[in-house]
């Protein structure tokens, strides 16, 4: 590259010269044009009648500069001096400047230029040809990035996984101390596959792998394989192989294996495929005939699901690290981690922020904390607080505020009583989670929200849990209902959802009592052109008409209860919708205090 750079470097002097020198003879041809040239008689004439001016005498050519303004130029013969023509300085008084023959050098360089410019053109010419020769050469070699202490994190900077990492603890072990494991008998996997959804920290985990192992660690996402020609990603994992073979032992971590993973078959091209060319390769590399096993491969995916089941065997990625989203401990772990360069205010509760973002990952959490510190600079505060921690997690949970879009006076009731019935079924049913706080300050796509935090995590959810949600989900549209006697298009995202836990109570649940403990549908996956195209139904006409009225008997039933819930509340839900269309929020304690009177 440097040398490419100073190529044209060069080249660009070259044309700078030539333009420099064509604008100097445009110059001097221009001032040489107010000269005349004439016979050597004339000119001698004309100096003899003007009886003033000065000669100059440059071998052959003769320049009389006249009084009278005018320059005139002759040529004499060669060898014969001015004073053969009757002109000498004593007789006419004139200065006659003969200077010294020109030197070799402008010849010369009108020789020799032209032939440096076109050399040096030439040469520029061949380096290009040569760079690209070099570049059809290296288009099958691997992209592959190799970290050689330069990545710093280690498990440390990894807060909560603790399973995952004692797995890939082992894999370091493994690599510092080969020892200890063959002693025993033991095989260290071979490839090492992390699983988990967007966030969760397994690209983190790889660069603490890479920072523990105090080994070459080689790092390339798998789309890096795949060209428009096939057999360019097979060349490219040869190559990567070969390169960590020489270094080893080593560690390979390919990032977002999907990319070349998926299952064989499903493409248009058949087995010349490139990406299963590529995968291919990759199968025999990992377990074939010249297998190394001190090269280890880590990957990564959140779609497990689509790979092909020869790249899963044991052999090959035959340890599964399951990475799952953090629990309320975890998250405070995590959030300590990346608050703790952050100047916080005592009022900040680590333990309460942890609580109110149960679902997030690692990823969300950190940029929560880095929007919360956004805020408090916006602000031009040189501290973060406990409203700023929570305005962070409103906007990455519900979307920014949208102060701008203004309501009409009717629009901003119907919104605050739509909101009020969110709240009050929320409240007043046993089965969901405790309102944190009310708002009709419009957020993304909303006109108002209704944020429910859950006291504790949750992994399994229960039929009447489900009749509750569903409840709540509807209790916006029951307030509509109830006061103003009319419905409006605010509920059309809560029908939606309401629609689709019903369905999943019906067809994957098995929450249905007509139709029983039964898994109704298959989607099916056409790999090759994207991502869940249809659902195959393995059911008849007549189930499917069941599963219909089932689902309207679930959302009919819970609109009932959240109907009668409100009827019962109304004193309570007129007051909170007062409420809020004074205040626009209402905190968790204003709310449970409307309760208490």
């Amino acid at each position: 590259m440097k040398s490419q750079q100073k190529a044209r470097q060069f080249v660009y002097i070259i044309i700078i010269v030539l333009v420099a020198l064509g604008l100097y003879n445009l110059y001097f041809s221009s001032l040489n044009s107010k000269t005349e040239e004439v016979s050597i008689t004339e000119l001698t004439s004309a100096v003899k009648d003007d009886q003033s001016g000065k000669i100059t005498v440059d071998g052959d050519k003769v320049l009389a500069e006249l009084k009278d303004g005018r320059t005139l130029v002759a040529y004499k013969e060669d060898g014969v001096g001015i004073e053969t023509y009757g002109i000498t300085v004593d007789e006419y008084n004139l200065v006659v400047e003969n200077p010294e023959q020109g030197t070799i050098w402008p010849t010369l360089l009108s020789i020799a230029l032209p032939l440096i410019i076109i050399g040096a053109f030439m040469w520029f010419l061949l380096r290009q040809a040569q760079g690209n020769n070099i570049k059809a050469m290296n288009f099958g070699k691997s992209q592959a990035r190799l970290a050689n202490n330069r990545i710093k994190v280690t498990f440390k900077d990894v807060a909560g996984l603790k399973e995952a990492k004692q797995e890939l603890h082992e894999i370091v072990d493994f690599l510092k101390s080969p020892e200890k494991f063959r002693k025993v008998g033991a095989e260290i996997p071979k490839g090492v596959l992390l699983v988990g959804a967007p966030g969760v920290g397994k690209t983190l985990l790889a660069k603490a792998v890479a920072g523990e192992a105090g080994v070459p660690f080689f790092s390339i996402s798998a789309s890096e394989f795949i060209e428009m020609f096939v057999g360019v990603g097979a060349s490219r994992v040869r190559d990567l192989f070969q390169k960590a073979k020489r270094n080893a032992p080593t560690v390979i971590f390919i990032d977002e294996l999907d990319a070349i993973g998926r299952q064989r078959g499903a493409g248009m091209g058949g087995g010349h495929d490139e990406r299963e060319q590529t995968l291919n390769q990759i199968l025999v590399e990992m377990d074939g005939f010249e297998t190394d096993t001190r090269v280890i491969v880590l990957a990564a995916t959140n779609r497990p699901d689509v790979l092909d089941p020869a790249l899963l065997r044991p052999g090959r990625f035959d340890r599964r690290v399951m990475l799952n989203m953090p629990d309320k401990s975890e998250r405070a772990e995590i959030l300590k981690l990346h608050s703790a360069a952050k100047p916080l205010e005592k009022d900040v509760n680590i333990e309460i922020i942890a609580g109110a973002t149960a679902g997030m990952s690692g990823a969300d959490l950190k940029n929560i904390m880095n929007e919360a510190a956004i805020l408090a600079a916006r602000a031009n505060k040189k501290t973060i607080n406990q409203d700023d921690v929570n305005k962070a997690i409103e906007k990455i949970m519900l979307g920014p505020e949208r102060k701008t879009r203004v309501l009409s006076e009717v629009e901003k009731k119907i919104t605050a009583y739509h909101e009020a019935g969110h709240a009050i079924i929320g409240k007043v049913l046993q089965h969901t989670d405790p309102v944190h706080k009310i708002s009709i300050i419009s957020r993304g796509m909303a006109l108002g929200y209704t944020w429910s935090v859950p006291a504790e995590d949750k992994y399994l959810m229960s039929k009447p849990e489900f009749q509750d949600k569903i409840a709540q989900i509807l209790g916006g549209r029951a307030a509509e209902s109830l006061i103003f006697k009319q419905l409006t298009t605010g509920a059309s995202n809560d029908l939606e959802h309401a629609t689709k836990i019903a369905r999943d109570m019906v067809t994957v649940y098995g929450m249905s009592d007509k139709i029983g403990p039964v898994k109704l549908g298959e989607r099916e996956e056409l790999i090759f052109l994207g991502r869940e195209l249809g659902e195959h139904k393995n059911y008849s006409n007549e189930v499917a008409n069941l599963i219909d009225e089932e689902i309207k008997s679930i959302i009919t039933n819970a609109e009932k209860v959240a109907l009668t819930t409100l009827e019962k509340n109304k004193l309570v839900l007129e007051k909170l919708a007062n409420l809020l269309l004074e205040k626009e929020t209402v905190e968790r304690h204003e709310f449970d205090a409307l309760f208490k009177k």
